[in-house]
């Protein structure tokens, strides 16, 4: 329930500010013309369309997630938090409020490939759904433990995407992959050790932020 309260306060907040909606909003505008602009009339494969994106994803990903405990240190209110709710609630309702803005953020950025993009075609439209749940549920927990790591640093806006990469690429990779898989028509039975691999990114980076958010708050 405290997740809950929390996550809430989160978003009525993001609802009168807009901080993240509007950078993340204003950044896959500007991408997407980017790229449009510098296709032309150049015909594009179907696989490069896949890769970009997830190029597109990620990018959006470090431009709106990295204030979830950053604006808790900006405002003061970290010590409220600390007082009223354990390590472990606080992490679930951020992680909560990330999850929303990830899967909000990332059917837009698909929807918009879907309609600019006439080469991006999925023939197993399941084999893509699998990877694209598994994938948010990836770059939210992975990109709010890491929103967690560097609340504190004075240098947060280099700090997150040098973390991030690193912990964030071999998920884009498997993702990558299964994209291509889901463009040929693969079966979801051909491409189950991605589909595990996702399913133990998902898992391990769970575990790991739960152990080790602990430590990090309390800091």
């Amino acid at each position: 329930m405290k997740a809950y309260s929390l996550f809430k306060k989160d978003w009525q907040s993001e609802l009168r500010t807009r901080y993240a909606i509007n950078a993340l909003a204003m950044f896959i505008l500007v991408t997407i013309s980017v790229i449009l602009f510098s296709i032309g009339n150049e015909k594009i494969t179907e696989y490069l369309t896949g890769g970009l994106l997830w190029v597109v994803i990620f990018f959006s990903a470090m431009s709106g997630l990295s204030r979830a405990f950053v604006s808790e240190e900006e405002r003061g209110t970290s010590m409220t938090l600390h007082l009223m709710a354990a390590p472990a609630t606080i992490f679930s309702g951020k992680l909560v409020f990330n999850l929303l803005l990830v899967f909000l953020m990332n059917f837009v950025i698909t929807f918009l490939f879907v309609i600019l993009f006439p080469s991006f075609i999925i023939k197993n439209v399941a084999l893509f759904a699998i990877a694209f749940f598994l994938g948010n549920i990836g770059i939210a927990v992975s990109s709010t433990i890491i929103a967690a790591i560097i609340s504190k640093a004075s240098s947060k806006g280099t700090l997150y995407p040098v973390l991030s990469f690193p912990i964030l690429l071999p998920l884009i990779l498997t993702l990558l992959e299964l994209t291509k898989f889901a463009m040929d028509g693969n079966s979801i039975n051909g491409s189950l050790v991605e589909i595990f691999v996702l399913v133990c990114y998902d898992v391990i980076m769970g575990t790991a932020s739960y152990l080790l958010f602990d430590f990090i708050w309390k800091e």
